[in-house]
């Protein structure tokens, strides 16, 4: 099935199939403003969203602005956020990050990407998730996860994320991108992971990934034969 489909209608089939499980998915991270969802996405690197979504509201408690996050001491910050993974780089991206919003962006999260980006601890995802997110521009923000499910169904070459935002990019329309984005992190959680897939048995990848896909993950320990065999 997967080899006789082009690229466009494979991406309009999964597209069907994602809007049928998940019509209206939530923003995962709890938010109340861009700020503190800026705050948000930055703690969420290398940690969960359970966890995030714990830690950012006593963030924001001492801290409801970029001026009061700058204010902190970082060492309070780090004990703040102590239970997120990368706490020290993080509590020094994050008083930087308050500093910079409140001298020169008027305390507010510019609603630009490249002003996004030049902020301490914010790289081109995180500005991505906040673009759409926040201000509902479209992004296609890949993450690790997104980057992996791609090149599982043959939407990207799988070379690096930035070509695979790319390639995404080309194959969805520009107003599902948002959407997309968050559809397909809560598909590889409920049916895709990393390590230990049956892909022939999974909802998309079942049909859309390759004979020779599916045989190379097996080889590299991802798929289920080889966690099966290992076990």
């Amino acid at each position: 099935m997967a080899n006789r489909l082009s690229k466009a209608a494979k991406a309009a089939r999964i597209q069907e199939i994602l809007d049928d499980l998940y019509p209206a998915p939530a923003i995962p991270l709890l938010h109340a403003d861009p700020f503190s969802l800026l705050v948000a996405v930055l703690l969420s690197a290398q940690t969960t969203d359970k966890k995030v979504n714990e830690v950012t509201p006593r963030l924001m408690a001492l801290a409801p602005t970029p001026a009061a996050l700058a204010a902190l001491p970082e060492e309070r910050i780090r004990e703040i956020i102590r239970e997120v993974g990368l706490a020290p780089q993080k509590a020094k991206a994050l008083k930087g990050l308050g500093a910079m919003l409140a001298a020169e962006h008027g305390g507010q999260v510019p609603r630009d990407m490249a002003a996004l980006e030049r902020l301490p601890g914010v790289g081109h995802k995180t500005a991505s998730v906040v673009m759409a997110q926040a201000f509902g521009e479209p992004a296609f923000p890949v993450d690790t996860h997104i980057h992996r499910l791609a090149a599982r169904w043959g939407l990207s070459d799988g070379h690096s994320v930035a070509r695979t935002e790319a390639q995404l990019k080309a194959a969805f329309g520009r107003e599902s991108w948002n959407l997309l984005h968050l559809q397909m992190i809560y598909f590889g959680r409920e049916y895709c992971p990393a390590r230990g897939h049956d892909l022939d048995g999974c909802p998309i990848c079942g049909w859309a990934a390759t004979k020779a896909r599916k045989a190379a993950e097996k080889r590299a320990g991802t798929g289920k034969g080889v966690r099966n065999a290992v076990a």
